[in-house]
């Protein structure tokens, strides 16, 4: 699990009580001080971390480390509090690696803006038992620092102005992706319906075999639409697309939303979904619009559900069924098996909402 720990030391007077009970209020993990008395003053939910002060009460007390000699005695002696390290050139790198290798808690903050150095601290801490805590300067750098090398520091350090990026914070660390219990649809129907525009998802990410997104006409189901990264004669595999549907059609995304085919683009996010139900975040690179013949698909769930799905008509277009298998939607036949998601909201601009609607 990441965490957060808050840095009270240039908080301004007057934001400081705010920011104190909104640390609270949010169950960030930590909260960082060079004053042992504002510390004192915390629940016993708060992990209270001392920095620049080895005097006072406090569940960690942090030593500033710039000597190669110095972390050695501290790794020697058995050093059970944090260290930190301002990393600046190769040799505060060479010390911070060793701290993050050796040593239980590691805070480090980095002069240069590239994170080049941090991606070399996480790799050397990878095995390591202890946590690596990373300074970050503002949320936007904190949701850059959570996905370096695919794995982000354990925990960050954030200086908030006030309250309100205290619980920005909190969010970001809350804003991970849930695993979905897919359901096997059974085929009732396939039409050829005709001319319209169908919606082209190219991701920034690289799909594996079994992964696609969920595409579907009613809010109520979707379908498992595979990504290009199954050999086709006549053309390249694609493992960064899928063919998604026509483009009045919804699409799964994070935090139980979902957006029109039609009005993803460059940047949007959508779920990333295997046929074991793990999903991940996948950013949009581009969204292609294109008139072409299309096929609707119409199945249901084992518990009567109608879930409906226009796709191009080709026989290049395929989605996911168990096993997992995959099939070319124009080779569909009645009672064939696919794989889907049957949510029970409904949706107003993307949002699941409690009402009665009816879609056909």
């Amino acid at each position: 699990m990441k965490f957060a720990w808050i840095d009270l030391r240039t908080v301004p007077p007057q934001q400081l009580e705010a920011v104190v009970a909104a640390a609270v209020h949010a169950r960030i993990a930590g909260v960082v001080s060079d004053d042992p008395a504002q510390l004192a003053t915390l629940p016993p939910t708060v992990r209270k971390v001392l920095l620049g002060n080895e005097t006072g009460d406090a569940d960690l007390v942090t030593v500033n480390v710039d000597d190669a000699d110095q972390l050695d005695r501290l790794i020697a002696t058995g050093h059970t509090g944090s260290v930190f390290v301002e990393v600046r050139d190769d040799r505060t790198l060479r010390l911070a690696c060793t701290a993050a290798a050796r040593l239980p808690w590691t805070i480090v903050s980095f002069t240069d803006p590239t994170k080049i150095p941090l991606e070399i601290v996480i790799a050397a801490a990878d095995a390591a038992d202890g946590k690596l805590i990373c300074v970050v300067g503002d949320i936007e750098e904190a949701t850059i620092v959570l996905d370096v090398l695919e794995h982000g520091s354990d925990g960050l350090l954030l200086a908030p102005r006030d309250a309100n990026e205290v619980f920005q914070l909190s969010r970001l660390l809350e804003a991970g992706t849930q695993d979905l219990n897919l359901s096997t649809l059974t085929v009732d129907r396939i039409e050829h319906v005709g001319l319209g525009d169908r919606v082209c998802v190219d991701t920034c990410s690289h799909f594996e075999q079994d992964e696609g997104i969920l595409v579907g006409s009613y809010s109520s189901g979707y379908i498992l639409c595979v990504s290009e990264t199954h050999p086709l004669p006549y053309m390249p595999t694609r493992p960064f697309r899928v063919n998604a549907g026509a483009l009045h059609s919804y699409v799964l995304g994070p935090d139980n939303r979902t957006n029109y085919l039609s009005e993803l683009h460059s940047g949007s996010t959508v779920l990333a979904v295997n046929t074991e139900g793990r999903t991940r975040r996948v950013v949009v690179g581009r969204a292609k619009l294109e008139s072409r013949p299309l096929l609707q698909i119409t199945a249901h769930s084992q518990d009567g559900v109608e879930v409906s799905l226009t796709v191009q008509d080709d026989w290049h277009v395929r989605v996911l069924g168990p096993g997992p298998k995959v099939r070319n939607v124009t080779e569909l036949e009645r009672g064939d098996e696919l794989l889907g998601y049957i949510a029970t909201d409904k949706r107003h601009v993307g949002l699941p909402i409690g009402e009665f609607c009816k879609e056909s």
